[in-house]
């Protein structure tokens, strides 16, 4: 059967995961944008920085748990639909606040309800795409979360000049509410789909495994105490835990980098973020790209993957020579990060798809989320132990340079130490099937 033949309505379904991850993405990078001007009038050092994005990752820690499995019980129409609405909700609440506080609060309500996004959205590929277009298919919606970064840059610093910062929040938070609507409108699952064919239903579900057809039961009664018990859990939980903190750093601190090292601020730091953050869309989508191509090459699906992910975790490290080639010139920096944070997208394009390649449909949203607070505790010990100590010493001593050398060391090894954790917990099982 020809992919012609088959209908391209999941490609739909793929546009629609695609913005909401953008506005996403666009709703927690605004506050990075903002930094310099708030810190003015709230008289903000690096420390309440951090702890302002602390209070952002611990709720969204928590409630990563709990999206995944409230997801799985309401199903990814009303699941995605409710957690979109409170994030916008959340992203406005930032205009009103008037403290350091206050802002702690709207980040830690925004944690909370973001967290919704990425459970909702792998288990809508799940359902949407075969496993072998599942790596692409997530590396283009995941590549929303460079969109919004690139928008972010390009739009906030102008809003936040001419209209100010609290119309930055108002506008861009209420995006979310634009997208209820085509959400509403275009989306249903497979099975109850009245626009899709039956040729594409057929080929959606034309590699389900049998546990999906005769253990439906056992499948809807795991716990999250029993996914724990299974090495497929903790091997997406590492991968996680220490890359995840990555991309937060990139999100949170590149405009610091920018304007500490290079003393780029407002509108100047646009451009070279809006670099950075183009592309990781194309290693995004080319994240997707490569194990397809393994693939048709007789390849296995497991093989193409883990061959795939080693390859970007060697493409992230070259960031470890960001510090040193930016002091040549500020662009071999920025392309540097540009390149890790590609290598990145496509690392975790491939992480996700782990989960839907290795678990049941019905149960994605649970395992994503407890894969994501684990990424989010992560990102939180980066910021506590890291981040706030190495930043508020080394600037106290007017040496920000080397914090940024220890970071970007950091950074370029990570991945590697997850791709080796990973590999030894998968082992050779493909399915995870339950007794």
């Amino acid at each position: 059967m020809q992919h012609a033949d088959i209908g391209k309505y999941r490609w739909t379904i793929c546009s629609l995961i695609f913005f909401a991850t953008t506005i996403n993405y666009l709703d927690r990078a605004v506050i990075s944008l903002l930094k310099s001007s708030l810190t003015t009038e709230f008289k903000w050092n690096d420390g309440d920085y951090a702890n302002i994005e602390i209070a952002f990752k611990v709720s969204y820690a928590l409630g990563m748990v709990g999206a995944g499995r409230l997801i799985d019980k309401l199903g990814t129409k009303i699941g995605y639909f409710l957690s979109t609405m409170l994030w916008s909700v959340a992203a406005v609440a930032h205009a009103f606040s008037n403290s350091t506080f206050g802002f702690g609060v709207a980040r830690a309500a925004l944690g909370i309800t973001e967290a919704g996004n990425f459970p909702a959205a792998i288990k809508t590929v799940a359902e949407w795409f075969p496993k072998k277009e599942r790596a692409l298919a997530t590396g283009i919606f995941n590549s929303g979360t460079n969109v919004g970064a690139i928008i972010a840059p390009l739009t906030v610093p102008w809003i936040n000049v001419h209209w100010g910062w609290q119309w930055a929040f108002i506008l861009t938070g209420s995006l979310g509410f634009i997208w209820l609507i085509f959400w509403w409108i275009l989306y249903e699952v497979p099975a109850k789909h009245q626009k899709l064919s039956k040729k594409e239903f057929e080929f959606i579900h034309s590699d389900s495994i049998q546990i999906e057809v005769d253990d439906t039961k056992k499948v809807e009664n795991i716990s999250w105490i029993r996914l724990m018990g299974y090495r497929q859990t903790w091997a997406v939980i590492f991968g996680k835990f220490l890359t995840d903190p990555i991309w937060w750093f990139y999100l949170f601190w590149l405009p610091d980098f920018l304007e500490s090292e290079y003393h780029l601020k407002g509108v100047a730091i646009g451009l070279p973020v809006a670099v950075v953050y183009t592309l990781s869309t194309l290693g995004s989508i080319g994240g997707g790209w490569l194990p397809i191509q393994l693939i048709k090459r007789n390849i296995s699906l497991f093989k193409a993957r883990k061959v795939s992910m080693l390859i970007y975790a060697f493409c992230v490290l070259p960031i470890v020579f960001a510090q040193l080639l930016g002091s040549l010139n500020m662009w071999l920096a920025v392309f540097v990060i540009g390149f890790a944070a590609a290598a990145h997208q496509a690392w975790s394009a491939n992480m996700f798809t782990v989960v839907s390649d290795r678990f049941p449909k019905k149960i994605v949203g649970s395992v994503i989320g407890i894969a994501g607070m684990f990424g989010a505790i992560g990102g939180i010990f980066l910021s506590l132990f890291v981040q706030k100590s190495l930043f508020v010493h080394y600037r106290a001593l007017n040496q920000i340079e080397t914090a940024y050398y220890i970071m970007f060391f950091i950074s370029g090894t990570a991945y590697l130490l997850a791709w080796m954790i990973m590999q030894a917990l998968l082992g050779k099982k493909e399915e995870v099937v339950f007794n």
